[in-house]
């Protein structure tokens, strides 16, 4: 036994010395020190040896065991240290190269588009006013003058969470809110998201408006056509504007508004359907049932309302004709804005 304790701690050295990688050196410890390796075995083979001889046996291989430890120790901090020294060479970093500079950022188009529209209302005396994105049936629809029968309501694909709770599909209920809370004269917008169940290129399940409302004393048709003008003028510069007749629950006379062509200049393109204009909003004078739903007597004051789509200003203003690309975060889109 005495042979195999030296012949193990000379063999054992050896292949430490000559293991290339921690992976190596790893079986090497496996083999020698480990629960089934060599040097082990011998020392449990100890209470097999006559007690006289069992000490100096003992002890031999002990010290065989704790030089093997050592060197498998010693080694594995130079493997260590190699492999450290080969990954610095490999991945030396030359400081002399110039710096990559930090990209700038851009402004979202929409957000352009919204923060100038609330700069010319602004410039008019609106106030900027928000209200809740989840609403109830009442003031989405109802205070609307939209009752839950009323045909209307199929103008508008609704997500309802609950039959009395929606998203709202307009930001039309701030009207609602504010009238509420405050006495004339009242000259707000209310910027936000609104949602409708429908896609495709000119519509998004989710996409933004600004709703308008002016009320006080003696406000006209004609106060309504010179601000929303003075709106046309500054978004898309002079061009023509007309007004055409409609409908809309919440307001009594309805209109559309349109503006001369921006691509043909209304010559008639394939853009405005050869007709050379294009629609840009809704509006009217507040419809008497609205006002007294807010709160207001409609025999002592009047109002206009008016509601856009951001999404579409935007469209027409830089050309284009997918309202997908705002929410696809395609850097190669953003960085022309």
């Amino acid at each position: 036994m005495h042979e195999q304790i030296i012949e193990q701690r000379a063999a054992a050295l050896a292949a430490i010395a000559s293991a290339e990688s921690l992976d190596e050196l790893e079986q090497v410890r496996i083999r020698y020190t480990g629960k089934k390796g060599e040097l082990t075995r011998l020392l449990r083979a100890l209470g097999n040896v006559p007690p006289e001889h069992r000490p100096e046996l003992g002890r031999l291989v002990n010290r065989a065991r704790d030089e093997v430890e050592a060197a498998l120790a010693g080694r594995r901090e130079a493997l260590k240290a190699r492999a450290l020294e080969q990954k610095l060479r490999e991945e030396t970093l030359d400081v002399t190269l110039p710096g990559w500079g930090p990209l700038p950022g851009r402004r979202h188009p929409l957000t352009l588009v919204l923060d100038e529209i609330q700069r010319i209302f602004t410039g008019l005396g609106f106030e900027v006013v928000e209200g809740p994105e989840i609403e109830t049936d009442y003031y989405n629809f109802e205070a609307l003058n939209i009752p839950k029968d009323h045909p209307a309501r199929d103008m508008q694909d609704t997500f309802f969470i609950t039959d009395d709770i929606v998203l709202r599909t307009q930001t039309s209920p701030v009207q609602i809110r504010v009238m509420q809370e405050r006495r004339p004269p009242v000259r707000v917008i209310a910027p936000g998201k609104v949602f409708r169940v429908d896609a495709d290129v000119t519509h998004s399940p989710m996409f933004h408006q600004v709703e308008g409302l002016y009320v006080d004393r003696g406000v006209t048709m004609g106060d309504l056509k010179g601000t929303l003008s003075t709106m046309a003028r500054e978004l898309f510069g002079k061009r023509p504007v007309r007004f055409r007749p409609s409908y809309f629950p919440f307001t009594e006379p309805s209109a559309e508004m349109d503006i001369s062509c921006i691509i043909c200049n209304g010559d008639g393109c394939r853009v405005c359907g050869y007709e050379g204009w294009l629609e840009i909003l809704g509006a009217g004078m507040v419809h008497p049932q609205v006002l007294q739903n807010g709160g207001f007597d409609p025999e002592e004051v009047s109002g206009f309302a008016f509601g856009m789509g951001v999404e579409r200003i935007a469209m027409l203003k830089y050309g284009i004709d997918d309202i997908r690309l705002f929410f696809d975060n395609d850097i190669r889109f953003l960085r022309q804005f």
